[in-house]
């Protein structure tokens, strides 16, 4: 698949088998993301593979941040309801990858260049998944920007969390994608403006 059909029929695939990926392939979706662009080469991309009773970390830190974010301190019924919730979510594909930016603290570094190093990391990551005949939907949410999502992974006091690859082989085959023709969305500028 050359590069202009991968990014043409990438689709963000949420249905997929719970068969096993083999680590190769999640080891050429995390190497792919190392190959995004980087300002000042300083990598801020941190990646957090989980996989069987692995993904059980993601569900605590889901039910916790969404407790957080509803400013309750849950009872223990409270909390098993969160958990379940949550442990639903994260089953639904064999892998999860967490992607996180821990940006370089640096006056000569823009904290928003490393993010958007970051998002260029996952979206090379979607599209090798989609290269090697994989599903995979990039998921966030205000769960996943909270502080205490970064905190829960190990991220330092400006790190945060990005997103949550789910990763796994398609269950359906995709839809047709749709997007509005670049036209649309171009304005060209030839001369210099006065």
């Amino acid at each position: 698949m050359n590069v202009s059909e991968a990014i043409r029929t990438r689709r963000s695939v949420g249905a997929v088998k719970n068969d096993e990926v083999p680590r190769q392939q999640i080891e050429q979706i995390l190497e792919a993301g190392t190959w995004a662009p980087t300002h000042r080469r300083t990598e801020p991309w941190r990646f957090f593979v989980m996989q069987g009773e692995g993904r059980s970390k993601l569900a605590a830190a889901l039910a916790d941040t969404e407790a957080a974010e509803k400013g309750i301190d849950p009872s223990p019924e409270q909390r098993e309801e969160l958990l379940a919730s949550a442990l639903k979510k994260v089953s639904r594909s064999p892998v999860v990858i967490a992607v996180g930016c821990e940006p370089v603290d640096s006056p000569k570094v823009i904290p928003l260049e490393e993010t958007l190093s970051v998002a260029s990391a996952i979206q090379n990551m979607l599209l090798e998944a989609h290269a090697l005949g994989l599903g995979a939907v990039w998921r966030s949410g205000s769960s996943c920007y909270h502080p205490l999502m970064a905190e829960r992974f190990g991220l330092g006091p400006n790190g945060q969390m990005l997103g949550f690859l789910y990763v796994g082989y398609p269950d359906r085959e995709p839809g047709e994608g749709k997007r509005e023709p670049f036209e649309s969305k171009t304005v060209w500028i030839d001369a210099a403006e006065s």
